[in-house]
């Protein structure tokens, strides 16, 4: 293996549609590709984006709540304790394989303690909207989108952002715009972004590991 290439970790919750753009690219590109997916991780285990990871021969782990402090102290332990300890879980996995960076691509833990200063300014989020509107805790996936078009837009899009103590706080790296049209819904909407999502998110880092 190229010793130069940025060894990453991909922290996934879903269907993993911007960890397949990373993992295209990276195929596609061969030696020339800056980065290597060195492992997946998911908060759960249910996340189609597994499969992804396996089908291309990446290794991945779950870092569930229940699969990291049990069933009972899972159901048992705050919204903060459970980020805290899938957070260090996290961080566990990503040294096993070695990272170097980490990549969220559709993560919805939003991290927490020593991996944050582990990988400061090494950690990139994407996130469905043009931040600063449209960030904070409660606000991924459709709920972006629905808040949007609430709020009557002109133009949303997508943002890659080095991730910080604060919930899609961090310095912005990358941002991406598509039209809001009338009639617009969130799927319509997302159908538009999500192209741009998986544009943005190779960017990022590819970005990251120059």
């Amino acid at each position: 293996m190229d010793n130069k290439k940025l060894k990453t970790a991909v922290l996934v919750s879903g269907g993993g549609t911007n960890l397949q753009a990373l993992i295209d690219y990276q195929q596609s590109q061969g030696a020339e590709c800056p980065y290597e997916i060195v492992c997946v991780i998911s908060d759960t285990k249910k996340a189609f984006a597994l499969e992804r990871a396996a089908k291309a021969g990446i290794p991945s782990a779950i870092c569930s709540p229940f699969a990291v402090m049990g069933e009972a102290a899972a159901k048992a332990a705050d919204r903060d304790t459970k980020r805290l300890a899938v957070s260090n879980a996290m961080l566990a996995a990503c040294q096993k394989y070695g990272a170097e960076a980490v990549v969220e691509a559709g993560c919805l833990t939003v991290l927490a303690g020593d991996i944050l200063k582990v990988y400061e300014n090494k950690i990139i989020n994407l996130h469905p909207a043009l931040l600063p509107k449209f960030g904070g805790v409660g606000m991924w996936g459709h709920h972006v989108h629905e808040a949007v078009l609430a709020a009557g837009e002109k133009e949303s899009g997508c943002t890659i952002h080095l991730v910080s103590a604060e919930c899609d706080g961090g310095k912005i790296l990358i941002q991406k715009k598509v039209p809001v049209k009338p009639g617009d819904t969130p799927d319509s909407l997302y159908e538009r972004i999500a192209p741009k999502e998986h544009e943005a998110i190779v960017e990022g880092l590819c970005l990251l590991a120059k």
